[in-house]
C-alpha cells in the first residue's frame, strides 16, 4: 500500500472517529463549558490561580528578603518569645528573626516547582512504560504479551509499596536536596500513570476506528502513535492534576523529615513546618501558616482535578 493511500485512509479514519464530536462540539469544549458552571471547578481554579500567581511573582511581591535576619534581636529562643503579627510583619517573625510573610510567599515557588517537576517525571516515565506495555500487548503477538506481563507485574510490585515509603527510600539514597525531593516524588508516581495509560490504551485498541485501520492495512506503529495514544491521554491528564496535589503533600512530608532543600535562602513550606516543631508551645503560628498553605493548595488542585474528571467521564457526568 502506497504512502498516499495510507494517508487518505488515516484521514478517513480520523473523520469517522470524530464525526460525533463534530456535530455536538468537541469533548474538551463541552467539558470546559460544564466546568464553568461547576462551583467545585471554580473554587479549585481560583485557589490554583492564586497559588500560581504568588509562586511566579513571589520574589517581587515579598516585602522583605526571605533569608534576612533583620529582627533577630527581637526573638528570644530561650524564653519562647516570638513577635507575632504586626504592621511591619503581617505573619510575625520566625525563630531567626525573619519575616514569615515574605518566607511564605517565596516558599510558594519552591513548592510549585517541586510539585510540577515531580508530576512531569511521573507522567513522562509512566506514560512511556504504560504505552510500551499497551502497544506490546495489543500488537506484539505472543512475545508482546510476555513483555507486557513482565512490565505490568513490575508496576504492580511498585504499586504495592506505599508511595510515601517509596519516595522516602529514594530520597534517603540520594541525600537531602531539592532535586532529591523532585525525583523521589516523581518515581513514586510512575506506577500510577503507567497503569492508567495502559488501561486507557487497551480500551481504545478495541474501538471501531482502530479495527478499521487494522483491516485497511495501516501500519501498527502509526495506529498506536497517531490514533490510540492521543485518544487515551484524557484520563491521564486529569490524573496529573490530582497527582499534583499528592506530590505537594509528599514533597512537604519529605522536607519535614529533613530530606528537602537545606538552603535557608530558599524557603519551602515543608521545611518551614519542620523548623516550627521545636517552638509549638511558644509560637504555634510558625507551624499553622505553612500547614494551612499546604492544605489549601492541595485542596485546590484536588477540586480542580475532580471537576475535570467528572466533566470528562460519561459515567460520572451530571445531568445537564
Amino acid at each position: 500500500m502506497t504512502t498516499a493511500k495510507i494517508e487518505k485512509l488515516e484521514r478517513l479514519i480520523e473523520a469517522t472517529a470524530t464525526a460525533r464530536d463534530a456535530k455536538t462540539g468537541s469533548l474538551w469544549r463541552q467539558s470546559i463549558r460544564r466546568m464553568r458552571r461547576s462551583p467545585m471547578a471554580i473554587c479549585g481554579a481560583v485557589i490554583v490561580a492564586l497559588f500560581v500567581i504568588v509562586a511566579v511573582l513571589g520574589p517581587w511581591i515579598a516585602p522583605y528578603e526571605a533569608s534576612a535576619q533583620t529582627w533577630g534581636k527581637e526573638v528570644f529562643l530561650n524564653r519562647n518569645i516570638f513577635p507575632g503579627p504586626r504592621p511591619e510583619n503581617w505573619f510575625g517573625l520566625d525563630h531567626l528573626g525573619r519575616d514569615m510573610f515574605s518566607r511564605m510567599i517565596v516558599g510558594a515557588r519552591q513548592t510549585l516547582l517541586v510539585g510540577v517537576v515531580a508530576t512531569l517525571i511521573g507522567f513522562l516515565a509512566g506514560a512511556f512504560i504504560g504505552g510500551i506495555a499497551a502497544a506490546a500487548g495489543t500488537f506484539g503477538g505472543r512475545w508482546g504479551e510476555r513483555l507486557e506481563a513482565v512490565i505490568m507485574r513490575s508496576v504492580d510490585v511498585a504499586l504495592a509499596i506505599p508511595m510515601l515509603l517509596l519516595a522516602l527510600s529514594v530520597a534517603a539514597l540520594l541525600g537531602p536536596s531539592l532535586s532529591t525531593v523532585m525525583i523521589a516524588v516523581g518515581v513514586a508516581q510512575i506506577p500510577i500513570f503507567a497503569r492508567l495509560l495502559r488501561g486507557s490504551m487497551l480500551a481504545q485498541a478495541h474501538s471501531d476506528y482502530v479495527l478499521a485501520a487494522i483491516a485497511l492495512g495501516v501500519p501498527k506503529a502509526r495506529i498506536v502513535v497517531s490514533h490510540i495514544l492521543p485518544n487515551s491521554l484524557g484520563p491521564v491528564i486529569v490524573q496529573a492534576t490530582l497527582v499534583l496535589a499528592t506530590a505537594i503533600i509528599e514533597a512537604a512530608a519529605l522536607s519535614y523529615l529533613g530530606l528537602g532543600n537545606p538552603d535557608p535562602g530558599n524557603p519551602e513550606w515543608g521545611t518551614m513546618l519542620a523548623d516550627a516543631q521545636r517552638f509549638l508551645s511558644g509560637a504555634p503560628q510558625l507551624a499553622i501558616y505553612p500547614a494551612v498553605a499546604i492544605i489549601v493548595t492541595a485542596l485546590g488542585f484536588t477540586l480542580l482535578g475532580e471537576a475535570m474528571r467528572e466533566s470528562l467521564d460519561p459515567r460520572l457526568r451530571r445531568q445537564e
